[in-house]
C-alpha cells in the first residue's frame, strides 16, 4: 500500500452527501458547510468558485475542483453575482434570511437547482466527517485545487439520479475514485508534499510502505534498515531529508492516526486498537494518545460519537 492509498483508504466516504445541481443565471451559493473536503465537478457550463480575499477561479465542463473546508467559499454563475442561498452545516440549504428552500429546488432524486433545463449542471459530493488518517492528507492539501475529471464525472453523473438497492455505496466509491485521480493528478503537477515524494524513493519508500502496511509490527529504525538493505544511520538520515521527520515519529504519528480513526469504531475497546496499531497494553496506547494528542482515547471517542 503506497502513501496516498493508505491515507485515503481510512476515511472513506460513508453515506456520502451527493447532488446534481441544475442552475440557470443568475445564481449564487454561499457554502459555509463546514465540511472537511467537498468535491465539485462541473458537467455543462461553468462556474465561479470564490474565497474571500482571493481571485475567483473558473471551472469549464470536465474540470473538478476539490475545496478543502472548513473556510467558506462562493459559487456563482459569475464573480459578480450576489449570494442568493447559503448552505450550512448538515447541508441545511436557506435564503439569507433563513427561510428553508429545499422544497422550492427539489428537482428530482439527489437532485436539486432553480430550471431543470438550466445551462449548469454541477454534481457535489461532501465528505462530512473528518478521518483521522486523513488529518496528514487535508493539511498538505491547498485550499482549493482544480483539475480534469476524466471519464468517472460521467460514471457519476449516471449514478446519482438512480434509487436502487446499494447506491449509496456504489454513489460513495465513485466518489473516492474522483477523489483519488484529481490527487492524483494535481500530485503529479509538482505539488506534492514530501511524503508523497518520498514514496518513490527506493529506501524511504520501501520503509513507508513497511510501516503502513504492518503497524503493529515492533519497528525499530535498524530492523527497517535491515529489510531495506542500508545502514541504520544512512536510513535515518535519509528518511529525515525526504519525509521531513525521523522514521519513528513517522510510524508514531501513523499508529496514532489509525488509533484515532480504529476508536470511532463502536465495538473498539482501546486494548483492541492497542493491539491493532502495535502498542503492547491499552495503557501504552493512551501515554502515546496523550502525550501527542493532548486527550486520552476516551476523551477522543467521546468527543467524535
Amino acid at each position: 500500500m503506497d502513501q496516498l492509498a493508505a491515507l485515503l483508504d481510512g476515511p472513506r466516504a460513508r453515506g456520502a452527501f451527493l447532488l446534481r445541481s441544475i442552475l440557470d443565471p443568475p445564481w449564487s451559493l454561499r457554502v459555509q458547510d463546514e465540511a472537511p473536503l467537498s468535491v465539485i465537478a462541473q458537467v455543462r457550463g461553468h462556474s465561479w468558485i470564490v474565497y474571500d480575499g482571493a481571485e475567483p477561479v473558473r471551472l469549464e465542463p470536465g474540470q473538478v475542483g476539490i475545496a478543502r473546508g472548513p473556510e467558506p467559499y462562493v459559487m456563482a454563475d459569475d464573480p459578480a453575482t450576489e449570494p442568493q442561498i447559503v448552505i450550512h452545516p448538515g447541508q441545511l440549504c436557506t435564503t439569507l434570511d433563513g427561510e428553508s428552500v429545499y422544497e422550492a429546488m427539489d428537482l428530482g432524486i439527489r437532485t436539486w437547482g432553480n430550471d431543470r433545463d438550466g445551462e449548469t449542471v454541477l454534481l457535489t459530493g461532501t465528505y462530512n466527517m473528518e478521518g483521522e488518517v486523513s488529518r496528514r492528507l487535508l493539511e498538505a492539501l491547498p485550499r482549493l485545487i482544480v483539475q480534469p475529471g476524466g471519464p468517472i464525472i460521467t460514471l457519476l453523473g449516471a449514478e446519482i439520479v438512480k434509487d436502487e438497492p446499494g447506491q449509496e455505496a456504489v454513489l460513495d466509491r465513485l466518489l473516492d475514485l474522483l477523489l483519488i485521480a484529481v490527487l492524483r493528478a494535481h500530485f503529479a503537477t509538482g505539488e506534492a508534499p514530501a511524503w508523497y515524494r518520498a514514496m518513490s524513493d527506493p529506501v524511504v519508500g520501501k520503509a513507508m510502505r513497511m510501516m503502513h502496511n504492518n503497524p503493529a509490527h515492533p519497528w525499530t529504525v535498524a530492523a527497517l534498515a535491515a529489510e531495506v538493505g542500508v545502514s541504520r544511520a544512512a536510513l535515518a538520515r535519509r528518511f529525515t531529508e525526504l519525509v521531513g521527520e525521523p522514521p519513528m515519529a513517522f510510524l508514531t504519528d501513523w499508529r496514532l492516526a489509525l488509533a484515532a480513526d480504529l476508536l470511532r469504531e463502536p465495538d473498539a475497546t482501546v486494548g483492541s486498537v492497542a493491539r491493532k496499531v502495535g502498542y503492547g497494553s491499552p495503557f501504552a496506547l493512551s501515554a502515546a494518545f496523550k502525550r501527542v494528542r493532548g486527550i486520552s482515547p476516551q476523551e477522543h471517542r467521546a468527543a467524535v460519537h
